[in-house]
């Protein structure tokens, strides 16, 4: 996608940004319900009365995805929306089309869009503001808003009451782990330790944003770069693919570098209480073998159930607030 923002002049002026971009811009309370709300959809599907009934919703993924495309997809069927969707040769962005007159002709036919587009953020939030509609972040370079909300609803629906979690993450402080970082960020008590190798920790600019939230919150977020010495007393044991989905790394020999962040029947042996969850896709024999991933304390499937729910929290949440203006206008 390109960045370029030239308007054409006589059009309209760009409006406030709407829907979920990072979960750095809403408040603790607001992740919270979401990460509640997704619960009570995983434990019925019909606990709404197809709120987006009438809503015609955009689903663009540039980059593969199973999980979050199926999730969201399902999600607006289900709430009552019909859902378009479009892959990465489909639109005229790929011919060099400008980001702002996208925006706005999503905006005169869409009532929402999800898009997934492995760029940077900027690129949604420009769709939002020309198209005049809210834009769900489906995973861009910096974060992957919808996962930390699963992922913290998953901890809800598998442990209760979240205060005091401590958790253990190892691998690529990618976008899931920001988002997870911000999503812990608001759990009192709560002690993070992201364990990375060195030079693939979370962004600077995300950890500075989540341990300022933390210390609001009187949570705690750690960053490792070492494998060694990693705490044992924790409830929760989490790692991603070490290739995240539309990167590649430069580093010839970087596999080497996250061999030891390697999570295996050992690894969780020294950790007899904890939990495992996996974002998914799984590489089995690469960042966790497959009697973890598969084994009694893997929640790593609920995990990826509960996508579906999040994504009907998120939709719920960010839509009907355009809808409503409309009807009333």
């Amino acid at each position: 996608m390109t960045t370029d923002e030239t308007v054409p002049r006589g059009a309209p002026p760009a409006a406030p940004e709407s829907g979920l971009f990072s979960l750095a811009d809403l408040e603790v309370e607001t992740v919270a319900r979401l990460a509640d709300r997704a619960v009570e959809f995983h434990r019925d599907p019909a606990a709404h009365t197809r709120p987006l009934a009438g809503a015609t919703v955009g689903v663009l993924f540039t980059k593969p995805s199973t999980r979050t495309r199926t999730a969201f997809t399902v999600a607006a069927l289900r709430l009552g929306a019909a859902p378009v969707t479009y892959g990465p040769g489909d639109l005229q962005l790929s011919t060099g089309e400008a980001i702002a007159d996208t925006g706005r002709v999503f905006g005169s036919m869409l009532d929402g869009l999800v898009a997934r587009t492995a760029g940077p953020l900027k690129e949604l939030r420009q769709l939002s503001r020309h198209g005049r509609l809210p834009v769900v972040n489906a995973m861009a370079t910096e974060e992957h808003p919808s996962q930390g909300l699963c992922d913290l609803g998953t901890l809800r629906l598998c442990l209760g009451d979240l205060r005091g979690l401590r958790l253990l993450y190892v691998g690529e402080g990618n976008n899931t782990a920001t988002a997870l970082a911000l999503a812990l960020s608001g759990v009192p008590g709560c002690e993070a330790t992201f364990a990375c190798p060195a030079g693939y920790g979370i962004p600077e600019e995300q950890l500075t944003a989540a341990r300022k939230r933390a210390a609001r919150a009187g949570a705690l977020i750690r960053l490792r770069d070492s494998a060694d010495d990693l705490p044992t007393g924790v409830d929760v044991v989490y790692t991603t693919r070490w290739q995240t989905t539309g990167t590649r790394k430069a580093d010839a020999a970087w596999r080497e570098r996250f061999r030891p962040f390697h999570v295996d029947e050992e690894f969780m042996t020294r950790r007899p209480g904890a939990l495992f969850l996996h974002d998914l896709p799984a590489h089995r024999g690469d960042e966790v073998t497959g009697a973890v991933l598969d084994g009694p304390r893997s929640v790593a499937w609920t995990q990826a159930s509960m996508k579906l729910s999040s994504a009907m929290a998120v939709l719920e949440w960010a839509l009907p607030r355009q809808t409503a203006d409309a009807s009333e206008a």
